[in-house]
């Protein structure tokens, strides 16, 4: 499919994270979807109804990033890839979720992921190794529910922004 349709930057709070914190406190995540649909019918009808209407997708995207937690931004992206892939037109879909406050101790530009579907291609899973809680030797893997040990977040060393 070569036609796309795009929404880019749409910003939401919402409370998704592995840490207390993140959950207690809520952050704002960016989101970028793009839609591959036939344009063609829309271009010659010039009727909305003829192709994605972008201003209540982009409310249902942002109801889902304010909506029930999660702990991965990896199951938020799929979550806006499958309301994305609810439109009838659209044959395929690319998200981005931006974590911009990501408790990380360092500086840092972005932190994102990124999921294509198809509607077309089964999803579901092959055999893999799961990494367990932990498994990382580091203090700020969770090896469990709760806050990581250090520093309250928003203090020394952490990219924490609040608008």
């Amino acid at each position: 499919m070569r036609d796309r349709v795009a929404l880019r930057g749409l910003r939401a709070c919402g409370h998704h994270g592995v840490f207390d914190f993140e959950r207690r406190e809520g952050q704002d995540f960016v989101v970028d979807a793009v839609l591959h649909l036939d344009t063609v019918p829309a271009a010659a009808s010039d009727d909305v109804g003829d192709t994605v209407h972008y201003g209540l997708l982009a409310d249902r995207l942002a109801a889902i990033v304010a909506g029930e937690p999660v702990n991965l931004i990896e199951t938020l992206a799929e979550r806006l890839a499958a309301e994305c892939l609810a439109e009838p037109l659209v044959e395929r879909a690319e998200v981005t979720v931006h974590k911009p406050s990501a408790p990380i101790g360092h500086e840092f530009a972005d932190v994102s992921v990124t999921v294509t579907r198809d509607r077309s291609e089964p999803r579901g899973g092959g055999t893999r190794t799961r990494r367990e809680p932990g498994d990382l030797g580091d203090p700020r893997d969770p090896g469990g529910p709760g806050d990581p040990p250090g520093p309250e977040p928003g203090g020394r060393g952490e990219r924490r922004v609040r608008t």
